[in-house]
């Protein structure tokens, strides 16, 4: 594989890489081989090819984007085997992280890989005309969009390259562009990718304009710019494209997948493993095994890590007649005594701490595992945006630009599918705290916290003007020769 610069930021996804990504929900890659990265892009089949590796860096990146978004956060804890047992989890759960940490290492270089991956096309959008590149053109800007948002969201300024790869000088001279860059970056990679885009898709995981304009009205929502947000939300609403399933249940099934709540899901495939010394190689969602009850032996649920634990305090923040508690949290030894023989099911308690308590979206179940390693392959897709969530963050914008009424809207059509009374809507936190109810446990919680500056209301140990952001890992400071500065505080 010809690479142009170290392993770790601006990784250069050449065709090798590319070739051996596999994401068989929306494109089966059939042969794998390497060829030389100067001499691709010559057929349409090589544009889709690369797309296809472009999608695939989202599968590394959601698992620790989740978890990082609760462990955060008020929502979970780290849990696992040990406090040794993935340390990093466990710094970021007590706010003591710094540039040294494996996990926020992943996230910045694995966003990176995607990013390259996503300029390798677009470096090369010109060798060839053929019907249907602009589509591909489209998505690539709405992939490189989308890493680029997670790097922002989780380390604020950050090096901005676009439509080409970096040689190792280049690299080292490149510095970390102000955030504002980085947006507007963003929102024009979104609005060429709206611009194109269908509304639907033939090809189940791909890219749509509704995804797009969900994505750039978050991003929008994100920097307080709520009319515009408001106004990409709305077009979502109107298109007629999506609305809520009826059964808050089926939300996260894999028998249910792909749904009319679905927005944008990444993608995940049972059938193809991986190992624990490479997460970017995985095809299935390790979370789900991640997440499982530790050495359960028992109904419904599988065994698995113990990690990412709802907090008593999560739980609480229901009212005990939201059907949405028990569906999202699930009480281990309260589920344990409901079931007919009790005394025949057993399980452990990991080291890394307990709360009783687990992800009940996001958990290994019978009948949905993976091969060959069940926790880390689980076939289960990760919901990155939901018809609900747009409805929420409409609700907000909305609220912020004085239509109340409308806001208050939104916020009901969610209670009312949860079989909640309908509330009138009179501050922002009302739209706050149904965001944490509809949502907890995938992702969102700590980004809402700083974005909203509630963090530190919510989170213990969190330092204003330091924990808003992560730090930069202090090995790609050191693989930059030395010239990024390192974030308030580390």
């Amino acid at each position: 594989m010809k690479k142009f610069i170290t392993p770790t930021i601006f990784i250069t996804i050449v065709i090798s890489g590319i070739m051996f990504s596999r994401c068989k929900k929306f494109l089966d890659v059939d042969p794998a081989y390497t060829q030389d990265a100067e001499n691709y892009f010559n057929t349409p089949a090589d544009y889709e090819m690369a797309l296809t590796g472009a999608y695939d860096l989202l599968q590394a990146c959601s698992i620790y984007s989740v978890w990082i978004g609760e462990i955060a956060s008020d929502n979970t804890i780290a849990g696992g085997e040990s406090v040794n047992d993935t340390e990093g989890l466990h710094q970021i759960d007590l706010m003591t992280h710094g540039g040294v940490n494996t996990e926020l290492r992943n996230i910045f270089r694995w966003n990176y890989a995607g990013i390259s991956r996503a300029n390798f096309i677009l470096e090369n959008k010109d060798n060839i005309e053929f019907t249907g590149k602009d589509v591909i053109i489209a998505e690539a800007k709405f992939l490189r969009a989308l890493y680029y948002f997670d790097l922002v969201k989780f380390f604020g300024d950050v090096p901005l390259v676009i439509d080409k790869r970096l040689g190792a000088e280049e690299a080292i001279q490149t510095p970390r562009a102000p955030i504002t860059d980085v947006y507007n970056q963003i929102e024009s990679d979104l609005q060429d990718a709206i611009a194109v885009l269908a509304t639907t898709t033939p090809i189940v995981g791909r890219a749509t304009k509704g995804a797009a304009q969900s994505i750039l009205g978050k991003v929008y929502l994100y920097q307080n710019k709520f009319t515009e947000a408001a106004t990409q939300f709305d077009a979502v609403i109107a298109s007629g494209t999506y609305n809520l399933i009826a059964d808050y249940a089926d939300l996260f099934s894999v028998a249910n997948e792909n749904h009319s709540e679905t927005v944008f899901d990444v993608q995940y495939s049972g059938l193809e493993g991986g190992g624990y010394g490479c997460f970017s190689c995985l095809e299935g969602y390790a979370g789900p095994g991640f997440h499982g009850i530790r050495q359960y032996n028992g109904p419904v649920y599988g065994d698995g890590n113990s990690y990412n634990l709802p907090t008593q305090n999560l739980y609480d923040a229901f009212d005990p007649a939201d059907p949405r508690r028990d569906l999202t949290v699930l009480d281990i030894e309260a589920f344990i005594a409901a079931q007919p023989s009790p005394a025949d099911i057993t399980y452990a308690i990991g080291a890394g701490g307990h709360t009783g308590f687990y992800n009940n979206k996001y958990i290994k179940r019978q009948g949905e595992f993976g091969l060959p390693d069940n926790d880390l392959t689980s076939p289960v897709n990760y919901r990155m945006v939901r018809y609900a969530d747009v409805l929420l963050m409409a609700a907000e914008a909305h609220f912020q630009t004085g239509n109340v009424g409308v806001a208050s809207g939104f916020v009901n059509e969610i209670r009312t599918r949860a079989g909640m009374p309908s509330i009138t809507v009179s501050t922002l936190q009302d739209i706050w705290t149904e965001r944490r109810l509809e949502l907890a446990c995938e992702g969102h919680r700590f980004f809402d916290l700083v974005r909203t500056n509630q963090a530190v209301i919510h989170i213990d140990g969190f330092q204003v003007n330091k924990n808003e952001l992560f730090p930069i890992p202090q090995i790609e400071i050191d693989l930059a020769g030395g010239n990024w500065t390192q974030n308030t505080g580390y």
